[in-house]
């Protein structure tokens, strides 16, 4: 699913949290958006999502209809530690438990937990794992939908490096295997420069600049958005590195 946005605008009372917002993502691919806090990448994607009110215009394959099953993973889940896994997968798929559970909709939630290598853990409760199994869990819960359009706030933010990768590896498998059109909120520019097809920077609610990896994330970017002094190198299979010196 193509998604096209045009216009966006975002408003809380007398705060402007993004205007004029254009940008394009594809299926198959992964769009990062990174930005310092309070740039408003988070109330784009919660407009998209459809969970704020919000101007200009979204379309999905051309469509101003959103579609119906869009994964969505927040910063906060809120998940209760009393569910197990199972269960909180098929929150995902369901919106709520306690409706009866069809053949397809447990085929789908044992689908996704064995492609995120979950089903090990189905009968475990969430307070019962690590940090890195929960989100794993919660992007199986993005999944569970068989949504076409992913949407990620900040997945690996509070997860060590390895989990990060791990999570991201993930994400980024998914969506060439399953053909999703991926936005993902993250704060690591090398995290977004080795995993992404696209990066789009933000700063005070606008957009800065929009394109392939090498292209955006470069030194001037860096200054000017982030206020940092940055070296740039290139890792052992080419991809780019970014190394933060000083903060200007």
């Amino acid at each position: 699913m193509k998604l096209t946005v045009a216009g966006l605008s975002v408003r809380y009372g007398a705060t402007q949290a993004i205007e004029g917002v254009d940008v394009a993502a594809h299926p198959g691919e992964v769009l990062a958006v990174i930005g310092p806090n309070g740039s408003g990448k988070s109330s784009l994607v919660k407009a998209v999502a459809g969970l704020v009110k919000h101007y200009g215009v979204i379309r999905f394959d051309g469509s101003t209809v959103r579609p119906e099953r869009i994964g969505y993973m927040p910063q906060d889940i809120g998940a209760r530690a009393a569910l197990t896994v199972l269960e909180a997968v098929l929150l995902g798929r369901l919106g709520r438990l306690g409706l009866r559970v069809r053949p397809d909709d447990l085929a789908a939630v044992e689908a996704v937990l064995g492609e995120l290598d979950l089903k090990p853990l189905a009968s475990r409760y969430l307070g019962e794992l690590s940090g890195g199994q929960r989100q794993l869990v919660f992007l199986a819960q993005a999944l569970a939908s068989e949504p076409s359009l992913l949407l990620l706030d900040e997945p690996i933010s509070a997860l060590d490096i390895r989990h990060q990768l791990e999570v991201m590896e993930i994400v980024l498998r998914m969506t060439r295997a399953r053909g999703l059109t991926t936005l993902v909120i993250l704060h690591d520019l090398n995290i977004a420069a080795r995993f992404a097809d696209a990066v789009m920077v933000m700063r005070k609610g606008r957009v800065v600049c929009c394109g392939k990896p090498g292209d955006v994330i470069e030194l001037e970017m860096v200054a000017s958005v982030f206020g940092v002094q940055a070296a740039l190198s290139s890792a052992p299979d080419g991809r780019l590195i970014v190394t933060p010196l000083r903060a200007l």
